[in-house]
């Protein structure tokens, strides 16, 4: 999932939390923000809205190119299978909860995600949404990035544009700032299956462990750097009933391999999901 963010993102990471429209497509509320684009993945940890006096329950799988959180990436380039379900009420409250793995070792859970949200209608077009989440790496991932909460704010155009701010706190890295993080994304119909997908970000640089090792241990410290930086993507997204394809050009300008575990992330990233 870039699940941009499986936009709880996937079934990665991340973002930003998804309406869907007629057309088809979910509009990720801070799927993207939060973990990325094609890990959009998680699309159906973004919950699609209940029908109006009941609860509903959707899940969705998917499988994507790679791992990658707000234009950082998670995993090697390697296909990723990402899995979620969500819980949304007629009141606007939802949950969410979504994992990936990687396809050569689906045993093994490489980004966990929670959420919990509340939405508020503002006008005929407008929603709001309020979420707080919390993100956890294993494996190899955890020497990649640092478990971590955000809370977040989102303003959703009917199921056309989405923005949002995050404050971010990683958990064993040293520090106790609050990071922050903003995120704009469209999703523009070309014909009945076929949409424009579009979006940018700014965020904190995050922190990233490096290592070292002695005997058969091996030790992470962390490196932390000031500042912001971009990263951004543009593709096409189809979909058709419970499925949807997408394909993002992938950009920032922060390489993701700037400490020896990190890996690179592909500029081109593919998803393929189905919702239930």
């Amino acid at each position: 999932m870039w699940f941009k963010r499986m936009q709880p993102d996937a079934p990665a990471a991340t973002r930003r939390d998804h309406a869907r429209s007629r057309h088809g497509p979910a509009v990720s509320s801070s799927a993207r923000s939060r973990a990325g684009l094609l890990v959009l993945a998680i699309v159906a940890c973004h919950p699609t809205p209940a029908d109006a006096g009941s609860s509903a329950t959707n899940g969705t799988i998917a499988l994507s190119s790679q791992l990658v959180d707000r234009g950082l990436a998670i995993t090697p380039a390697t296909p990723i299978i990402q899995a979620a379900v969500s819980w949304a009420s007629p009141a606007g409250w939802s949950l969410g909860l979504s994992g990936s793995t990687e396809l050569r070792s689906p045993r093994r859970i490489t980004q966990s995600l929670l959420q919990g949200s509340r939405s508020w209608s503002l006008s005929g077009d407008w929603q709001m949404q309020a979420g707080v989440l919390y993100y956890r790496h294993s494996g190899d991932a955890r020497s990649t990035a640092y478990d971590r909460g955000e809370a977040g704010i989102n303003w959703l155009y009917r199921d056309t544009l989405t923005f949002g701010v995050s404050a971010i706190r990683l958990i064993g890295a040293g520090d106790r700032r609050t990071r922050a993080a903003a995120d704009l994304d469209v999703h523009w119909p070309l014909t009945e299956h076929l949409f424009l997908s579009g979006g940018a970000g700014v965020a904190h640089v995050p922190p990233v462990r490096y290592s070292y090792s002695y005997s058969r241990y091996r030790h992470y410290r962390y490196h932390d750097r000031e500042g912001f930086y971009r990263y951004g993507h543009v593709g096409l997204m189809w979909v058709d009933g419970p499925w949807r394809v997408e394909l993002d050009r992938v950009a920032t300008d922060l390489e993701s391999s700037r400490s020896t575990p990190d890996p690179d992330a592909s500029p081109w990233m593919a998803t393929i999901s189905r919702s239930f």
